[in-house]
C-alpha cells in the first residue's frame, strides 16, 4: 500500500470493494492524458481552452490530479491505486499548458458541469485550482459565486486551499468559500518544490475574510505519486507512467475521491451530509483549526460513522 492510501486508510473500503464505481468526478484542469489507469472511465471530455475534442493534457497537472482521484493503479500492479479507481472521470481542460486560465474559462467549466449533472452522474467537483489576485479574495468575486452555484445544484465541490501558507488569512479563492469543502496539506512540513519552488509550510491557512475557519479538512499532499501525461504519445508499457508531485492540489483529489467512494455506498446523501461526515470522522491533528479544519481525512471511519 502506498503512503497516502495507507494514512488516509482507504485500503479498508478497497477491500470491501467499495471503489465510487458509477459516481462521476469533474475535474476543472489541465485536461487530461488517456492513461491506461483511466481505461474505459473518462466518459466525457471538453476543452475551454483551444476547443479540441479528443482528451490530452498538454501540462500534466490535471493528469496527475485524475489518478490520485480515480486511477486503478493497474500499470503499477495497484501501487500507485487512486482512492475511487472505479469512479468515472469528466474532464473539464479550463487551464493551458503552463496552468493558467482565466475566470472565464474556469466559471464556463462550471456551468457546463451544472447543465451536465445528471446526464453523467456527476457528483463531485475537484478544482485544484486558485487566485489570490485582489479582484478574487472575497465572497462576492464571481469564482466564489461559481463554486457556489455548483453547490447549490447539490454537487459536492472540493477546492484546494492553495501554497501560500503559512500566514493567516492565505487561502486562495475559491476556497474561501464557506459552502465548498477546502482541502488543506498535512504533510507540508517537509520542503518540496511546489512550481518550480522549495516550499515548507506551504497550505494555505484560515480564516476567510468573513473569520470562518478554513480548511475544513487536510490529508497528505507532498511528494504524491500518480499518472503521468506523456503528451503526444500513446503509453505503451509501465515505464515512466507516474511522476511525483506536491501541493494542496495533491490534497483535494484525495479528499474527492472519499467523496466518491462515500456516495456509491449511500447515494441518497446530500452534499452538506457528505461536508458533515468528512469533518465529523476526521482525526483531530491536534494543530489549531486554521490550519487543520475539523482534522486529517480518515476514509475508514467517513463509511463507518453512523
Amino acid at each position: 500500500m502506498n503512503r497516502v492510501a495507507s494514512i488516509v486508510k482507504v485500503d479498508y473500503a478497497h477491500k470491501r470493494g467499495i471503489t465510487g464505481k458509477g459516481i462521476g468526478i469533474a475535474i476543472l484542469d489541465t485536461g487530461i492524458y488517456p492513461h491506461n489507469d483511466f481505461e474505459k472511465r473518462i466518459i466525457a471530455f471538453q476543452d475551454f481552452i483551444y476547443r479540441r475534442r479528443n482528451s490530452y493534457d498538454d501540462c500534466g497537472h490535471g493528469t496527475h490530479i485524475a489518478g490520485i482521484a480515480a486511477g486503478d493503479g493497474r500499470m503499477s500492479n495497484g501501487y500507485y491505486r487512486g482512492i475511487a479507481p472505479g469512479a468515472n472521470i469528466i474532464s473539464l481542460k479550463v487551464l493551458d499548458y503552463s496552468g493558467n486560465g482565466t475566470v472565464g474559462n474556469v466559471l464556463e467549466g462550471i456551468e457546463w458541469i451544472i447543465r451536465n449533472k445528471e446526464r453523467y452522474n456527476i457528483r463531485v467537483v475537484n478544482i485544484s485550482v486558485g487566485t489570490i489576485s485582489k479582484e478574487e479574495e472575497n465572497e462576492e468575486c464571481q469564482l466564489v459565486k461559481g463554486v457556489n452555484r455548483a453547490w447549490d445544484a447539490g454537487l459536492v465541490v472540493c477546492v484546494a486551499a492553495g501554497n501560500n501558507g503559512p500566514k493567516p488569512y492565505s487561502i486562495t479563492t475559491p476556497g474561501i468559500s464557506r459552502k465548498v469543502i477546502t482541502v488543506g496539506s498535512s504533510d507540508d512540513n517537509q520542503p518540496v518544490e511546489v512550481g518550480g519552488a522549495l516550499l515548507t509550510d506551504y497550505s494555505g491557512r484560515g480564516p476567510n475574510a468573513a473569520c470562518i475557519i478554513k480548511p475544513d479538512i487536510v490529508t497528505p499532499g507532498s511528494n504524491i505519486w500518480a499518472c503521468k501525461s506523456i503528451y503526444r504519445y500513446r503509453i505503451r508499457n509501465g515505464k515512466g507512467m507516474y511522476v511525483k508531485k506536491s501541493g494542496t492540489s495533491m490534497s483535494t483529489p484525495v479528499v474527492s475521491g472519499a467523496c466518491a467512494l462515500l456516495l456509491s455506498v449511500y447515494p441518497q446523501l446530500t452534499n452538506a451530509q457528505v461536508k458533515r461526515r468528512l469533518c465529523e470522522s476526521a482525526d483531530d491533528l491536534g494543530w489549531e483549526s486554521n490550519r487543520q479544519g475539523f482534522g486529517q481525512l480518515n476514509i475508514e471511519k467517513l463509511l463507518t460513522l453512523y
